[in-house]
């Protein structure tokens, strides 16, 4: 689909790497909670310390609107060193191409790595804004874009930088998640499934319409079902509702039909009067939502009627869970599918955000094929946009 350079066709033996990773991780009291998307980037760091390249990566974290202890990445680089072992030295900087940086930079041995701070003490980043890529290609003879996850946005280091760098590259991460929703999208082994969830229809509207032309059975659930419900003329109580995406919801079954897509929505859903563990909850059928209740999840049949959608599947792709799976009495439907794709002879790729935690929470994440470590990322591919992360980088 995407034919880009990788880091197997890059000779960086003695050469200043640069490589953007994902490290938007989770901190809290300095601790970090959630090392995945550090452990994602392995890979790639790991070869080109092999490769006799010196290896200096850079991030953002956070939001930060200025510099800030709460947003520096040398939690990150101390973790790094536990997984590597061995030094990561961490340029604490705010210029994060500064003298400090330059320094540890300049005394770099082959298959030494660098930190460099948050790019995002840089205001320039997100504006990708010419000073700061040309700051960052000073330091680098070649450039990895190992970050999916920050891809479709067009930042300084990110895309700015490849203006300014000769040689670019995708990491293994990166070229991981093209090939896995790339081919799903695209190449799909069928039948070809599609499991939208989530809360709002809004966030999925681009998706669902991209999705309509290439798949055989489109299911869905999550907060997002309830504005088909009221699409099909039913009271949805207090449930969470997108009214000016009604006709959006009409039109969308309508295309499906038209194109012969098998389109699911849930038949019973379970409902509470608020979101908490202990509230009262029942299931009903999708006509008989009380006025002052709320859906949480899909129902007993729904789970059933959509386990039998999946079981001939050859392909599936999965965003959004079915409902509030944080909550115990709330998470059968998500747990349900979970289950169920974990048993399939498919490929499986869970698409990033909620539903990568809750895959991974349920406990199912090592029976998945491929979960993507983007949330929007994953979303803007699924629609059929191009990335530009991706793009900036050299073809082969």
């Amino acid at each position: 689909m995407l034919n880009k350079r990788s880091v197997e066709d890059l000779q960086v033996k003695g050469k200043r790497v640069l490589v953007r990773c994902d490290f938007n991780v989770p901190i809290q009291n300095g601790e970090i909670t959630d090392i995945n998307r550090i452990v994602a980037a392995l890979p790639t760091i790991k070869k080109l310390i092999a490769d006799g390249g010196k290896v200096i990566l850079c991030s953002h974290l956070g939001k930060p609107k200025e510099p800030s202890p709460q947003f520096t990445l040398d939690p990150v680089a101390k973790k790094l060193s536990e997984l590597l072992e061995k030094e990561v030295v961490f340029a604490k900087d705010d210029e994060v191409v500064g003298a400090n940086a330059k320094a540890a930079i300049g005394s770099m041995k082959e298959g030494s790595v660098v930190l460099l701070e948050n790019t995002r003490f840089r205001k320039e980043e997100s504006k990708n804004i010419d000073s700061f890529s040309e700051d960052l290609a000073s330091i680098a003879d070649v450039y990895v874009n190992d970050a999916f996850g920050s891809s479709h946005r067009a930042h300084c280091s990110t895309v700015g930088v490849t203006k300014f760098v000769e040689i670019s590259a995708v990491g293994y991460l990166m070229q991981k998640e093209i090939e896995y929703l790339g081919n799903a999208v695209n190449n799909p082994v069928r039948p070809f499934v599609a499991i939208l969830g989530g809360s709002k229809v809004s966030d999925k509207i681009n998706v669902i319409n991209n999705l309509l032309d290439k798949v055989d059975t489109l299911i869905i659930g999550g907060g997002m079902a309830y504005t088909f419900f009221k699409a099909l003329g039913h009271e949805v109580g207090k449930s969470l509702l997108e009214e000016d995406k009604v006709p959006y919801a009409i039109e969308m079954m309508d295309k499906a039909k038209a194109k012969g897509v098998n389109f699911l929505i849930p038949v019973d859903t379970v409902i509470t009067t608020e979101i908490k563990n202990d509230a009262p909850f029942e299931t009903v059928s999708i006509d008989s939502i009380k006025a002052d209740w709320m859906g949480v999840d899909i129902g007993e049949k729904t789970r059933e009627l959509y386990k039998d959608a999946l079981k001939g599947a050859k392909t599936v792709v999965w965003n959004g869970p079915m409902g509030v799976f944080e909550l115990e009495n709330f998470a059968k439907g998500t747990f349900e599918i979970a289950k169920t794709l974990a048993d399939l002879d498919a490929t499986t790729i869970i698409g990033g955000g909620d539903s990568a935690a809750a895959v991974n929470i349920l406990g199912f994440g090592d029976k998945m094929s491929h979960i993507s470590t983007g949330g929007g990322a994953s979303l803007e591919f699924l629609e059929g946009k191009d990335l530009p992360g991706v793009e900036a980088v050299n073809d082969k």
